[in-house]
């Protein structure tokens, strides 16, 4: 059988009629640089107007807190090695980190998806066709083998903006997620902190009741002693007895809670539990705090807390989703061009006669589609409106936080003043009262009272450390500080563009 010839016939390169097609072509780049529709974007609403112009917080004492800037890694200024490697080792190793910095890839992924989709979109194919054709008086029968290389590409012309408010919104989204893993951090180091301050807590009072366990046992041996030689009842003794065991009582959950907090101290740091034993089960002081807190003003802790600046990108996305949906109510302009090349033979597949084109401008309205396009729109508008009120709800809670934190910190510094006061009492009168009972002039019930009025202001004034430290992590946490300024991979965190360009 005779192979059936295949030509294309087409115009040569050097002779495209290119004028016809380029008019069109800059016209439409013109328009597209038009701005986008929809609602531009021109920052948060002022959610606190008076606490933005504030030179001070309103619950902010008196004593121990200035209003410099406060240092990032807060952990710092308390002057413990150990509780600095435990912080910095948990924003290292830390799971939940490692979550957040998974989604913030994943959200830089997503908004480089959508920038490439205002590109265009290109394709090439290579084929070589078999068929066989039934004989006519037209064509020759038999079979017939076609070679084709063609290049595709299209573009859809963002002459309304729609793709550019989609890349806008997926950037603030973007910007979001990346706040949200400061926010990540934040939380953690304040949860190591705690952690590591109850850890010292419990051990110190654990010292201090086998301390007065040891002393108690010392007063009832010599107690027993006096009994043997007729200088003490009994009752003396039974009295010491339970004061003894009612100590060492305390000494069980104490060493209880002891490992639960190493437990959580290594799971916080991505270790597994018993992993910290060996280095933190030594006993230990609490963190010393600084002479003062610096905590800045109210507008910077607007500024600073990744939550606060979590909510603002939200909102700024949520808005520029408005226009998104706005531009499926006009036209879409699309072109399309495709390049070839078709033969009966291989060899003769790139000769210039076998060379065809097409280039297809083309446009599509849905003119008509009911109301979707309009109750999107009115969604995207109501979701707006929400992440607005979420954001405000942002900045007042982190007021309230910030203000309550200051509030507690400055209260929990006077009731630590009393407490030592006490203590110093408490200790001067159990001296007075051994001194006293040795010589024979008070008795054991009296020396009993005070050596238990004084074990109880020794576990107050450890019990009241604790707590301001606690409510000095509390503090920072409420402050927004904590948070790294390099991202994921060492990069940098991605600038705020609020303009929707």
């Amino acid at each position: 059988m005779n192979a059936m010839k295949f030509s294309t016939r087409s115009t040569p390169l050097r002779r495209l009629p290119l004028r016809p097609l380029l008019t069109p072509l800059l016209a439409a780049l013109l328009l597209a640089g038009c701005a986008a529709v929809g609602p531009d974007y021109h920052g948060a609403p002022d959610a606190a107007p008076k606490a933005s112009q504030a030179q001070a917080f309103v619950r902010q004492p008196d004593a121990g807190v200035g209003r410099a800037s406060a240092p990032a890694q807060w952990w710092r200024t308390l002057d413990d090695a150990q509780l600095n490697a435990l912080i910095d080792a948990a924003l290292a190793h830390n799971p939940d980190v490692h979550a957040a910095q998974a989604r913030m890839r994943q959200s830089r992924a997503q908004l480089r998806q959508q920038q490439a989709n205002e590109m265009p979109t290109s394709s090439a194919t290579v084929a070589a066709l078999r068929t066989n054709t039934p004989e006519s008086s037209f064509t020759n029968s038999g079979p017939m083998t076609l070679y084709t290389a063609d290049f595709d590409a299209s573009w859809e012309l963002d002459l309304f903006g729609g793709k550019r408010r989609a890349v806008e919104a997926a950037s603030a989204q973007a910007e979001a997620v990346d706040a949200d893993l400061a926010d990540t951090q934040v939380s953690l180091a304040a949860e190591v902190a705690q952690a590591y301050v109850g850890l010292r807590d419990q051990q110190q009072r654990l010292r201090l009741a086998q301390s007065s366990a040891q002393l108690q046992q010392r007063m009832l041996d010599l107690t027993e002693q006096r009994r043997a030689a007729g200088t003490a009842a009994d009752v003396d003794v039974e009295r010491l007895t339970t004061q003894v065991q009612t100590t060492r009582a305390t000494l069980v959950p104490l060493d209880e809670q002891i490992s639960e907090s190493l437990d959580r101290l290594a799971v916080l740091t991505g270790r597994e539990p018993g992993e910290l034993d060996q280095t933190l089960a030594p006993v230990g002081n609490l963190p010393t705090l600084p002479a003062t807190v610096e905590v800045g003003d109210p507008a910077t802790l607007l500024r600073r807390r990744p939550d606060i600046r979590a909510a603002e990108r939200r909102l700024a996305s949520a808005n520029a989703e408005i226009g998104e949906h706005t531009a499926d109510l006009f036209p879409k302009v699309s072109l399309f061009g495709t390049l070839g090349f078709s033969a009966d033979e291989p060899g003769h597949l790139l000769r210039k006669s076998n060379f065809s084109w097409v280039g297809v401008p083309y446009l599509q309205w849905n003119v008509l589609d009911f109301g979707r396009t309009r109750g999107a729109i009115h969604a995207a508008e109501a979701a707006r409106d929400e992440a607005e009120a979420k954001y405000a709800h942002t900045v007042l809670q982190a007021l309230q936080d910030a203000n309550g934190a200051l509030s507690r910190y400055g209260h929990q510094r006077e009731h630590l003043d009393r407490l030592r006061q006490v203590q110093v009492s408490a200790q001067r009168a159990a001296d007075l009262t051994r001194q006293r009972y040795r010589a024979g002039t008070t008795t054991l019930i009296d020396l009993l009272d005070t050596q238990r009025t004084e074990f109880a202001a020794q576990q107050d004034v450890v019990a009241g450390e604790a707590e301001l430290l606690d409510d000095f992590v509390s503090l920072q946490k409420s402050l927004g500080l904590g948070w790294q300024e390099r991202g994921a991979s060492g990069q940098p965190p991605m600038t705020n563009g609020r303009d929707s360009g």
